[in-house]
This record gives structure tokens, C-alpha cells and sequence, in this order.
């Protein structure tokens, strides 16, 4: 199956009439004449704020509010998200409702204008009055809305706005609890924080209730080199006189500013809203081809009376064609154009919503420097100014509806009320991004049938019949563009659903897969993802598949020396930077290597807000960004990526913040777009190795104790690379210590634990999962023991080895062990050997410990002659357990640990 396009924009078929109540916006600055007799009246300051007001007293002209906060749109008043042990003093994860007031003189206006309050937008639900006069409600999150306060506002004298922002948690009751979203792993923040403005219109307009669509609309209906035909459509609002002829002029701009391509036509206006339809040819059209070449026109359209304009909108317009196919994957223009990017969430930690143009270029920035060719917004309608930056980077992007996780807090299908909010909120998406070239998808749904997932419903969750609809009113909006929706849970067991068969709903489709995170045997993800992908392209061979989200946590202040042999807590800590780049390294080619895979997106670009979780480094976070909340760090996962998509030489030396080394070998890595590189080691040459698939490894190197310079080499394109970072060597005569089971290394009880590392058989356990969303996969349970952090991981087995690199020389070994099982129908006996002698005969760990879950450790002598220290764990009778090693030289006295631990 192929979804072509020969569309530069979605077209839209037939007049639809905007909700009744209003449905975008600006503060205090002189009003802006802009072209034609339209002016924007930009309402970004002098606002006061409070919130928790329960009653409707702050909507009164006279209510007295100089006692509450000043402040600045755009604003919320949360801020979310931290990484440490603790919440910031910052935080503010309040949900409820925020009152928004601005007392303004208004500017003089001619007689027989219009006013509209134009909301950028507003979360949740939006109540507004003017001059004590209640004049609309908007129920969602994320779109425009406009309001007409003609009849209330008063030009050339004082007027009074007040918003009632509520962003309460959708639960049975609240008012919220019928409003997409109804659940997700995200945090809905509140307040107004998009810009407001005051339009003044004439009477006669563009349509400024369009669902706070721009009123002018326009596709490409085909193109070739010689031209390119563009279909403009108009809807325009006449408040004036029964009928009006006027005149419609349309102008076709290029990026240099000249008019390319012109039309006039004379048109009669009735009373109301109305219709106005043309074509115009565009002659040798410079065509929208991605980030090669993003070229951009402008579409002008003015509303001219004979003497004067009456009012003029301008809009994008990027000329291209793109095809989907089963089996061949995404065309732009006629050519193959694989498609790599990331999803983006809109949080920062310091703002929460509330971001400014110079926030989303920032992040366009950053995606472009990585190399992305396409953007996925994640799971709403995003910001215009977002947008107007994926058509300038030529990012082909999927914009998405809010019907996340669930149609409904209680089960079922969802009720009407939610349906209709769901269809205004998706009619609303695309009418205001219409004219984007770089959208190309609209997404109806991400993972819909995930509600048990997140404990959310009594009863079980019925999606299929909204996402239907949504797809049905995707198509009445624009037939040209194709639709899609995010898979959560076809043929996963792990997530209990109704069972509704989804896929093939939409046009295309695209699957969120964690192989090497939330599923079983993690290093097998390049194996199991590539199964899993061509399992649906077999079982789907003519739906158009992609991979919509795939990702894993990573903290940029915990690390692992080895994250092959331990346990990955993937709602829990620690969640090492270099697990997050080894899970990419194994996802990347498993995509890479199958073009039916027509678009892939990494979850995510930044880590962004979501009260359900605390993991990793972080509290409120999700982790999976490839870059830092703050956008302040890019870990080496982005590296990784920026080596794979990029075309601009680098070269990065991964590991660099994990300074202070538990273990003297190490294994240093880079990524490069070079085929190979060199490593210097203080000054020594460590010797050139070949980087195939961006990754260049030097294995074996030992550090010297203290700090170790080093420095890698490389050329690309007659380009020279280099990249430098400083690790301190661990001192072997304070001890080398093992963190058994755990996948991060630590400092604990003054001393560097290593990860998990140098073993051989045996399982690595957890004492404690995380928990996601308010649940727990078990019961907490504690060690008694004065050395917390040694026993939230151990490894156990019927036999297992350790060959850990010490220098020649006395030892003595410490053992730490305890019983992890409280009920036992015998005892558990364990032994160990090092070096192939008897060190310490079979033992009950629960007896000398004092009882299970009991710290014990035992210690005994080595020597060691060849540079390894093997260790060899027996359970003769039962598992052995290991939750830690300690290697310390002879003549140091050991730490103690508690009364047991002797």
C-alpha cells in the first residue's frame, strides 16, 4: 500500500462552524498597525496572579488584587522536575485552578470594528471575562482560541480581563476528567503560557473563529519544474452591512522577498461567515526539500474595499510532494529519504510550559546539531513558534492529538463529552497548522489502550471507537495528508487491554517499543527488536510501519563499569549514562537495516516532566532525553546519534564524566563519522582501531592512580578531530571494592564501588524495584545493616566466578552476604575459594548473620601472583549469595560494618 501526497498543505473541504463558546493569545504594549487595518494589541505584562481562589469573585471589575503576584506572560505557575536526591525548593506541582488578572487603558478604535481576545493558550480549561463579563470557555490544553468581546470592550477607556486557569487532575468529579488528556507519563502544567493579545479588526475579516485558524489556507494540488498549482482557500466573517463585494488579492512571495505568482478577484460577501476559493500557478516552483533544502514562500492574501485594505493574513507555504510505502519507506519530492528524529515534550524545569521563541529555536538548535531529520511532537498540539521552526530546519514532522493513554477515567469508550472535546481539540490542531510544510502526519492517538499500564479505569478501557472517529475527522479536515496513531501494546502481554485490534485504523502506523528497558532479557534488544519489526511488517504488509518511540533512561551523574552482568532497575536507580548509549548502539541498526521502516523517532530529545516517576538521578523526571532538562548536557547517547545522522565531522570521547574510576582497566570508547581513530594515553600512543557503526573502542587500558590525560585522534574530509577528557585512576592500595548485582558504581561507606564487573555465571538480583505511576512491582524490603547501598543488589547462583584484576601481592577479602528469602524449610550453605584454595568453608548465612535479610560479612587472606584474583561462590546446599567484595592490602585494618558484619 502507498499513501502519496502531491499536497504542499492539507486542504480543507466545506465550512465548519467553530464550538460555541470561542475557540487563541497576547499584554500591554501600544497596539501594532499591521498590514491592512488588522492590529495586534500584545498583552504580556502587567498581570497579577493568584492561585487557589476557589470562588468567581476575582471576575469582578472592582476586585481588589494589588496584593497578588506580578507577573509576565507567558506564565505557569508549576515548575517541575530535579535531579538529586530531593525536590527542588522550586518545585511546585500544584494542579487546581490560577486566577489571571489585567486592568489596561485601551487604545482609540474606529467605529464598526471587532475585538477578539487571542489566547495562545491556556491549560486546562479557560474561563475569561471582560469588564466583569463572563465571555467564553475553552476546554483544552494546548490550541489558539480566539474570543469575540466586541460587545463588552471598551475602546479608549479602562477594561478589566480576568482568566480562570484550571489544570486540575482529571479524576471522577473534577472538571477536568472529560478533557483530553486523561492520563500519560507527562505533567499537564498550568496557567497562561502562550502569549495573549487584543486583535482589532474590521468588520469585514479573515475569520479570526476558524477554531483559531489563520481564516487563508493553501495547498499544492500538483508540481512539476515548470509550475506548480496551489489551491488557496479563504473563510471570511462579514459583521458589516448584508452584503459586501470586495476585493481578494492572493501574492506568492519567495524566501527573497519578490512576488513570484499573483491573483485578484472580485467577491461578493454575505452576512456571516463565507467561503472564497482559487488556484494560482507558481511558475519553476523551488520545492521543500527537508533539512538539504528547506526553501520557504509566504502566502499573502489582502481583503481591499477599493480604497483601502481592510485586512491582509500571511502564511507559510513550502512546495513539495511525499509518498509513504509498505515496503520502501518515506519519498520526499520523488526521492528515498529515510527518517530519523526525535519526540520533544515542552517543559523546561525553570518555566514549566511558559517558553519563549528563543526557547524553541534553542531546541531546534540542538535537534539539528545532532543531526535529526524529523520531529515528532509529543503528545499535543505544540507551539506555533515550534512549528515555524521545523519549516525553517526542513524537519518532517508528526503532529499529534491529545488522546493519550486512555478515552476515559473510568472505562469504556469515553463519554460524549469526550468525544466532542477530542474532536474539537483535533480540529483545532490542524486548522492552526494547516499551513506548515514540514507537517506531514496527523496523529490521532499514542498508545490508547494503555490505561492498566498507568492504573487508570474500574473497568476495562474500550479505545478503538475514538480513535475511529478521530481518523474519520482527520480525514473531513484534510483528506491529503495521511493519519497515524502510537501503538502501545499489539502482542505484548505485559500490558492488560480489551483486546481491540487497532492497527490499520490509520493510514500509517507507528509502533513505541522498549527492547533493552521495560522488557524481558535487555541485551538481547537488537535481536528482539528486529524480530518484533518484522513481525508486524509480515503481519501488516500493507500498512506503513515506524517506530514512534524507543528509549532508556539515563543519568548523567551515575555510571557502570560493565552493564552486561547486572540488573537493570528500570523504574528505579541507577540508570548509568553508559547503559543509555549501549541501548541505542543495539536499537539504531536494528532499525537502520530495515527501509521498511519508513520513520524512527528516540524518546526523547530532552528529559522532560512527569510526576509519576523517581529514577535514575532524578525526581519528576523522565530520563530517557538524550539531553538534560535544563539543556545543559548532552549525554553520550546524543553523541552517538550525532555520529550515525550528522554529515559534520566529530568526534567524542564517551565516559568523560564518569571521572573517578573504581576499576584500574578500563575499556575507552568514542564516536566518530571517521572510519577510525587513535588513543593517547599520557602521552603514549595506545594504537589506531577502526570504528565501525560510529564506535571506536580501545579495551584494556590500565590507568595510572590519580589523573590520567587522554586523547583521541581522528580525520574526517581533510578534518582534522580531536577530543580530550581527564579520568582519575583508582589507588589499588585503598582497595578495590565490587558492588555485586548493581549496575551502577557508587561511593559507599567512604569507598569507590565498582559495578558488577569480571564475573561469570550466577543471576544479579534487586532488593527493591522502582515503582511507576503510584504502583510497585513488590512490597520495600530493607537489609538490617549500618552500610546501606551494599545490599540493594547481589548476585546469586548455585556456582559463580569473579577474576578481578589486583596487583601482585597479600590481600585480605571481604565478603559481604546476607539471606534474602525470610521463610527458608532449611538452611543455605555457601563457600568460597580464591586462587583454587578453600578460603571459607561451607557456611549458613542466615544463622551467623542472626536471621535473614541481616548484613554478614566474612573476610579472609589472598595472595595473589599473576595479576587476577579469582573467586569462586558455591551454594552446596542452596544459592550462594554475594551482595559485595572488598580487596583490600593486607596491612590496612577493614572498615567495619555493623555487629554482624565482622
Amino acid at each position: 500500500m502507498i499513501i502519496a501526497s502531491t499536497l504542499l498543505l492539507a486542504g480543507l473541504a466545506g465550512a465548519v462552524s467553530p464550538p460555541a463558546t470561542a475557540t487563541v493569545a497576547g499584554a500591554g504594549r501600544a497596539a501594532r498597525q499591521e498590514n491592512g487595518g488588522r492590529e495586534t494589541l500584545a498583552l504580556d505584562s502587567g498581570w497579577r496572579f493568584s492561585f487557589g481562589e476557589t470562588d468567581d469573585a476575582p471576575a469582578a471589575s472592582d476586585f481588589a488584587d494589588s496584593q497578588w503576584e506580578k507577573v509576565q506572560l507567558p506564565h505557569s505557575w508549576n515548575r517541575l522536575g530535579s535531579y538529586g536526591d530531593t525536590r527542588s525548593p522550586r518545585t511546585d506541582n500544584r494542579q487546581g485552578i490560577g486566577w489571571y488578572r489585567l486592568k489596561l487603558h485601551a487604545p482609540r478604535a474606529e467605529a464598526r470594528r471587532r475585538f477578539y481576545l487571542d489566547f495562545g493558550a491556556v491549560s486546562k480549561i479557560a474561563d475569561v471575562w471582560v469588564n466583569g463579563v463572563h465571555v467564553g470557555t475553552h476546554k483544552g490544553a494546548f490550541a489558539r482560541f480566539r474570543i469575540d468581546v466586541s460587545d463588552h470592550w471598551k475602546p479608549g477607556e479602562d477594561n478589566v480581563i480576568a482568566v480562570r486557569a484550571d489544570n486540575s487532575k482529571p479524576i471522577d468529579g473534577s472538571a477536568t476528567s472529560q478533557i483530553l488528556p486523561l492520563a500519560g507519563d507527562f505533567f499537564v502544567h498550568g496557567g497562561i503560557y502562550r502569549a495573549v493579545s487584543l486583535l482589532s479588526l474590521p468588520a469585514t475579516s479573515f475569520d479570526p473563529l476558524d477554531y483559531g485558524g489563520p481564516g487563508l489556507y493553501a495547498r499544492t494540488v500538483s508540481v512539476g519544474s515548470a509550475s506548480a498549482r496551489i489551491a488557496i482557500l479563504a473563510r471570511l466573517r462579514n459583521h458589516d452591512r448584508p452584503h459586501r463585494t470586495l476585493q481578494w488579492r492572493i501574492r506568492i512571495v519567495d524566501a527573497a522577498g519578490q512576488v513570484v505568482a499573483e491573483a485578484d478577484r472580485r467577491i461578493d460577501l454575505p452576512h456571516g461567515q463565507s467561503e472564497q476559493q482559487i488556484a494560482i500557478d507558481l511558475p519553476s516552483p523551488h520545492l521543500w526539500n527537508g533539512t538539504a533544502d528547506p526553501s520557504l514562500y509566504r502566502v499573502r492574501s489582502d481583503l481591499h474595499d477599493g480604497r483601502q485594505i481592510l485586512d491582509s493574513v500571511s502564511q507559510p507555504l513550502g512546495v513539495r510532494s511525499f509518498r509513504v510505502d509498505a515496503d520502501e519507506g518515506f519519498f520526499l519530492n520523488g526521492a528515498h529519504l529515510a527518517l530519523h528524529g526525535v519526540s520533544r515534550h515542552q517543559d523546561r524545569p525553570d518555566v514549566g510550559w511558559a517558553l519563549t521563541p528563543k526557547d524553541h529555536a534553542q531546541d531546534m538548535a540542538i535537534a539539528r546539531e545532532m543531526g535529526a531529520n524529523s520531529i515528532r511532537q509529543a503528545h499535543y498540539q505544540q507551539a506555533d513558534e515550534w512549528s515555524d521552526e521545523a519549516d525553517r530546519a526542513g524537519m518532517v514532522t508528526w503532529a499529534e492529538l491529545p488522546y493519550v493513554t486512555s478515552p476515559s477515567i473510568a472505562g469504556g469508550e469515553g463519554s460524549p463529552e469526550t468525544w466532542a472535546n477530542a474532536e474539537q481539540q483535533l480540529r483545532e490542531l490542524i486548522r492552526q497548522n494547516y499551513n506548515h510544510p514540514s507537517i506531514m502526519m496527523w496523529s490521532v492517538g499514542n498508545e490508547v489502550d494503555s490505561a492498566k499500564g498507568f492504573a487508570v479505569g474500574k473497568t476495562m478501557m474500550r479505545p478503538l471507537a475514538l480513535l475511529e472517529r478521530m481518523n474519520a475527522v482527520a480525514k473531513q479536515e484534510d483528506p491529503y495528508r495521511p493519519t497515524i496513531f502510537a501503538d502501545c501494546c499489539e502482542d505484548l502481554t505485559l500490558v492488560k487491554t480489551a483486546g481491540e485490534k487497532l492497527a490499520g485504523t490509520t493510514d500509517l502506523i507507528g509502533y513505541n517499543r522498549y527492547y533493552g528497558w521495560y522488557y524481558p532479557q535487555p541485551l538481547k534488544a537488537r535481536a528482539q527488536l528486529g524480530a518484533q519489526l518484522d513481525h508486524f511488517h509480515a503481519k501488516h504488509p500493507t500498512l506503513p510501519l515506524s517506530l514512534s518511540e524507543y528509549g532508556a533512561g539515563g543519568a548523567v551523574s551515575q555510571h557502570s563499569d560493565n552493564i552486561a552482568d547486572a540488573f537493570l532497575n528500570f523504574t528505579g536507580t541507577p540508570h548509568p549514562e553508559e547503559y543509555q548509549a549501549w541501548y541505542h548502539e543495539q536499537n539504531w541498526p536494528a532499525i537502520q537495516e530495515r527501509p521498511f521502516v519508513f520513520a524512527s523517532w528516540v524518546w526523547n530529545l530532552f528529559d522532560f516532566a512527569s510526576d509519576l516517576r523517581r529514577e535514575g538521578d532524578s525526581i519528576d523526571l523522565n530520563n530517557k532525553g538524550l539531553v538534560t532538562a535544563d539543556r545543559r548536557t548532552r549525554k553520550d547517547a546524543f553523541y552517538y546519534y550525532q555520529a550515525q545522522w550528522s554529515p559534520k565531522p566529530m568526534l567524542h570521547l564517551a565516559g568523560r564524566r564518569y571521572v573517578e574510576r573504581a576499576y584500574r582497566v578500563v575499556t575507552i570508547k568514542a564516536y566518530t563519522n571517521a572510519a577510525s581513530a587513535d588513543l593517547i594515553l599520557n602521552g603514549r600512543a595506545q594504537g589506531s582501531v577502526p570504528c565501525p557503526g560510529g564506535i571506536c573502542l580501545w579495551p584494556g587500558i590500565g590507568l595510572q592512580p590519580g589523573p590520567n590525560q587522554i586523547t583521541a585522534n581522528a580525520s574526517l574530509k581533510g578534518m582534522p578531530l580531536t577530543d580530550a577528557m581527564t579520568l582519575d585512576g583508582p589507588d589499588p592500595a585503598k582497595g578495590i571494592y565490587v558492588n555485586a548485582g548493581d549496575m551502577g558504581s557508587a561511593t559507599i561507606a567512604g569507598h569507590r564501588y565498582g559495578s558488577d564487573d569480571f564475573v561469570t555465571g550466577g543471576i544479579a538480583a534487586v532488593l527493591n524495584m522502582g515503582g511507576f505511576a503510584g504502583q510497585r512491582m513488590m512490597a520495600p524490603r530493607s537489609v538490617e545493616t549500618d552500610i546501606p547501598g551494599l545490599y540493594d543488589y547481589w548476585r546469586e547462583g548455585e556456582n559463580f566466578s569473579y577474576r578481578i584484576p589486583v596487583p601482585n601481592g597479600r590481600w585480605t577479602v571481604t565478603i559481604y552476604s546476607f539471606e534474602p528469602r525470610k521463610s527458608l524449610s532449611e538452611p543455605v550453605l555457601m563457600a568460597v575459594r580464591a586462587n583454587g584454595k578453600e578460603a571459607l568453608l561451607p557456611f549458613d548465612v542466615a544463622h551467623e548473620a542472626g536471621g535473614p535479610m541481616r548484613g554478614l560479612a566474612k573476610s579472609f587472606d589472598a595472595v595473589v601472583k599473576d595479576g587476577v584474583l579469582q573467586l569462586d561462590f558455591a551454594g552446596t546446599q542452596g544459592r550462594a549469595v554475594v551482595a559485595a567484595i572488598a580487596v583490600t592490602p593486607r596491612r590496612h585494618r577493614r572498615h567495619r560494618a555493623c555487629p554482624h558484619e565482622e
